[in-house]
């Protein structure tokens, strides 16, 4: 697991990947910003991933963006934690 992986939730539907991106940019270097979508509807879900250059940028931009009012709405910044595996029964 990455301690550069962020996940950013509460996204105003409005966002754009660029925007993000800059944001997250006053941190450090930003390798990728990912917002999610639907994939029938094309729909933001409300919560993306930025993906920084090193873990103490990461640390950075958790410290100075988590709560962050953007777009109206107050983000939540965390490291990203790995996908739980699905159970077949």
């Amino acid at each position: 697991m990455s301690n550069n992986k962020l996940f950013v939730s509460n996204l105003s539907y409005r966002t754009t990947e660029t925007e993000l991106a800059n944001l997250f940019g006053q941190s450090g270097t930003v390798v990728k910003a990912q917002i999610a979508t639907d994939r029938q509807t094309g729909q933001q879900r409300g919560f993306g991933f930025i993906e920084m250059s090193t873990p103490q940028e990461a640390g950075a931009a958790i410290e100075s963006l988590h709560g962050y009012n953007l777009g109206g709405r107050e983000i939540s910044v965390v490291i990203s934690q790995p996908k739980p595996k699905s159970f077949d029964y």
